[in-house]
């Protein structure tokens, strides 16, 4: 078996926590000086590719099959080209936002601002919560050792710098996330293609060639969850917003959707292998295959899995560190408008960790997490998104609320109608029994989400409406409820050019508010 010792595994675990923490604090202390605009608007953070990967698409590989694999790959890469599309709009729109909830403030108003900052801050916290249990997880799966312990190490060493310094730090230790992606993925490519037989055999009797139910609804229902979970994340609109020009955002995202595809499909491929080999489901049998990976490399040499758990550690802490600071920076802008004093800040860094680390250690599955977050934002973006089009300009942000509260309700209607049990019907909001369930409650539960929020917003809408009527005519007052608005100039004399400098160092904030009702 393919495992360091107990004294080993410790070592290689906490002098990479160590090593972490050191470089953290030494930047912070360099940083110690820096205003509270630079402590929050690195504005450079990308995507927070953690350890959490390592479970879920080997898992859907054993699940699904090839199929599974490639749609998952491509469902988790191309949706970031919609920034590319996007970002120029908004801009354009709102050019000092900086953030999707600064163009919604200004063309929804606050109240819906402040709903979309709590679902996003909820699914950054969700986030946080996965990368911490999936990282407990990997350690005792590779090396037998309990995962609480490093769920509290890792939550307190990344508190500590990120406290200290900031956003800068975490787009710093972003570039070791990078390398440590590269690296686990070459040695793991090259030791498995060497070490590991696989058995002609087991790849027809698996099946895992052929199409299968579930491939055909992933290729429906991962597209629509993580497209519209990317827009929560405020990772990639700070990136997207960093760009110089639309031209470097259309480059900068085309490599990053070649680089994630490549290393997601590799990383998906390893569940294939492990079942081509014998690994998974082994002896005694898991069914759980989102251990595949690391049966998988329990056949490799202790060496091997020494050096993947020293990068699996690296990229979970500095997936982690911006996930963190991420939640710090959009809850201080979009809730206190950057009026809160460093301290406050550096404090609520601080405060955020201890749900995140209860919860962690008691998570379900770290697909269902992933999950919950998707079927939340599948209900809410495409009524936000409604006002991008001018000529939708009735749409208002009591549509954006009515309609994403009224897509979760038309998840809980139809499982309750589908399972006929309105148990069922709450458990499928929260899909506790995940996508592979070889029924149509998930796919049904990710169409639901969107369509039935649409219809609730349609709903709002016209009873908006027909109340102003009302109001209008009891009161006497002209009915203007339909007209359009009118136009404010929000474009600069150069569309295309961004000044790095007015994006890099600022926070920026929208100047004028849209209407809720």
């Amino acid at each position: 078996m393919g495992q360091p010792s107990f004294a080993a595994s410790n070592a290689i675990i906490y002098v990479t926590y160590g090593a972490f923490l050191l470089l953290g604090t030494g930047l912070a202390w360099r940083m110690r000086n820096q205003s509270k605009t630079d402590f929050l608007a690195g504005n450079r953070s990308q995507k927070a590719m953690g350890s959490g990967i390592l479970f879920s698409y080997p898992q859907l590989a054993t699940l699904a099959g090839l199929q599974g694999v490639i749609v998952y790959a491509l469902a988790s890469a191309a949706p970031i080209l919609i920034f590319a599309i996007l970002t120029p709009i908004i801009r354009r729109k709102c050019p000092e936002g900086f953030v999707l909830t600064e163009w919604t403030r200004q063309r929804y108003g606050l109240v819906t601002a402040l709903y979309l900052s709590a679902l996003t801050l909820l699914t950054l916290f969700l986030y946080m919560v996965a990368e911490l249990s999936a990282i407990g997880q990997v350690v005792t799966a590779l090396t037998g050792l309990d995962g609480l312990p490093i769920i509290i190490v890792e939550a307190v060493v990344t508190t500590i710098y990120t406290s200290l310094g900031g956003f800068k730090i975490s787009f710093l230790t972003d570039n070791v996330q990078g390398v440590m992606i590269v690296g686990l993925i070459i040695i793991a490519s090259i030791t498995v293609g060497v070490k590991t037989e696989i058995k002609p055999e087991l790849i027809e009797s698996t099946g895992l060639l052929k199409p299968s139910l579930v491939g055909w609804q992933l290729i429906y229902i991962l597209p629509v969850a993580i497209l519209t979970n990317y827009f929560f994340l405020a990772n990639f609109w700070l990136r997207a917003f960093a760009s110089k020009t639309d031209k470097d955002l259309w480059i900068g995202i085309s490599i990053a959707t070649v680089f994630i595809t490549i290393v997601l499909t590799l990383v998906g491929v390893a569940g294939l292998v492990a079942a081509w080999s014998g690994a998974w489901p082994g002896d005694p049998p898991q069914e759980d295959g989102s251990v595949a990976f690391f049966l998988l490399l329990e056949q490799l040499p202790n060496w091997v899995v020494g050096i993947v758990l020293v990068m699996a550690v690296a990229l979970s802490t500095a997936a982690f560190d911006s996930l963190q600071s991420a939640m710090v920076s959009t809850a201080s802008n979009d809730l206190f408008r950057n009026r809160l004093n460093i301290w406050l800040v550096r404090g609520a860094v601080v405060l955020i960790i201890f749900p995140i680390a209860v919860i962690a250690v008691k998570a379900p599955g770290i697909l269902q997490i992933y999950l919950i977050s998707d079927l939340l934002s599948a209900a809410t973006i495409p009524v936000l998104i409604i006002g991008l089009s001018d000529r939708c300009y009735l749409w208002r942000g009591f549509e954006v609320v009515v309609g994403g509260l009224g897509g979760i309700l038309t998840v809980f209607i139809f499982g309750a109608i589908y399972y006929d049990s309105p148990q069922k019907g709450g458990e499928l909001i929260l899909l506790q029994e995940g996508l592979y369930t070889g029924d149509w409650g998930a796919f049904g539960a990710f169409v639901a989400a969107p369509v039935g929020g649409v219809i609730w917003g349609g709903i709002a809408l016209v009873g908006r409406l027909g109340f102003r009527y009302v109001q209008a005519r009891i009161s006497g007052t002209r009915f203007d409820a339909l007209d359009r608005p009118l136009p404010v100039d929000n474009t600069s004399e150069d569309n295309d050019a961004i000044h790095p400098a007015d994006i890099q160092y600022a926070v920026p904030i929208a100047k004028s508010t849209g209407k809720f009702f």
